[in-house]
């Protein structure tokens, strides 16, 4: 199955393939994705949507870094249906 990560001048990244969020602050968002967990590092990171039907998100900040994890998935739950 295909993820597409799209970022837009290091301030604005939509994902889709998104399961679940781990945690999250102002510099650092760990997400569950159907390819592995997604570390985003930067500052002022915030997340700006979250879809629990498409499993699409988009952040928004100044990104450094994106960094992918273990293969872990899990379905979206409390923290990600906050966000719906």
């Amino acid at each position: 199955m295909a993820q597409v990560l799209i970022l837009e001048d290091r301030k604005t990244l939509h994902i889709s393939g998104v399961t679940d969020i781990d945690c999250f602050n102002d510099y650092e968002i760990r997400l569950y994705t159907e390819l592995g967990t997604l570390t985003v590092k930067g500052s002022c990171l915030h997340i700006n949507e979250i879809s629990v039907e498409t499993g699409d998100a988009l952040v928004e900040g100044e990104i450094a870094s994106l960094v992918y994890g273990d293969k872990v998935t899990r379905k979206l739950g409390l923290k990600g249906r906050l966000f719906k």
